[in-house]
């Protein structure tokens, strides 16, 4: 992995950039709170924390959270509608910053992309650019499980993504920004990584990675210097 000096560079003339969603493109956890949408909060939380610390692979935290939440499509869509969005602050203004530089933005996480659809839209990222989970319905909406193909769901899926973008673009200077260590992880095949706890300080996360930063305003500083 690079050091701080190398990270901030990489990241200065980056051609993508990978942003995680839960508690680091938003404030929270979109499956936490779909959890206490539904019912189930505590028992989901200490699930997805056991996942973010890398105490349990990925793919078994959110197959058994979803077991226990069994979200059907109504009741996605209802969670949706209702559940306004909360941007980590000082995003908008660095992905508008980036894109304006012609960086390409890519969210990577393990959420559900009917979910950060709309995260997307609110940042005209194109969904293309989302690579996240899908949620499967039975014929009459009930919860169905997972789609098991995609990346994302199991522990080494960020990599693998990262992997996928390179070889289909050939970007040179992919950098990944996230809280957890899936998203740590992701480094290589990502040129960089940036740990961000501006909502949630993951104590591996801040000792392993070379720029740990709490405030995305630190990123706009850089790319303006």
């Amino acid at each position: 992995m690079s050091n701080l000096e190398e990270t901030m560079k990489i990241f200065q003339k980056a051609d993508a950039v990978c942003f995680d969603v839960d508690s680091t493109l938003i404030q929270d956890e979109s499956i936490d709170d779909l959890a206490k949408f539904c019912g189930v909060g505590d028992e989901v939380q200490e699930l997805t924390r056991q996942a973010m610390g890398g105490q349990k692979s990925y793919k078994e935290s959110l197959e058994a959270r979803l077991d226990l939440i069994k979200p059907s499509k109504s009741t996605m869509e209802r969670f949706i509608t209702q559940t306004p969005i909360k941007f980590t602050k000082g995003i908008t203004s660095l992905v508008s910053k980036m894109q304006e530089r012609g960086t390409a933005i890519y969210l990577v996480t393990g959420g559900f992309t009917c979910i950060v659809r709309s995260f997307a839209k609110e940042l005209n990222i194109p969904v293309e650019n989302i690579y996240a989970n899908k949620l499967l319905f039975d014929y009459d909406g009930d919860y169905g499980g997972f789609d098991e193909s995609e990346p994302t769901c199991s522990t080494g899926g960020k990599p693998k993504v990262m992997a996928i973008l390179k070889e289909k673009f050939g970007y040179q200077r992919l950098v990944m920004i996230g809280d957890g260590a899936t998203d740590m992880e992701a480094c290589p095949p990502a040129d960089a990584f940036i740990g961000f706890g501006g909502n949630q300080i993951r104590s591996k996360v801040q000792e392993g990675a070379q720029w740990f930063v709490t405030d995305f305003q630190e990123l706009i500083t850089v790319l303006d210097a």
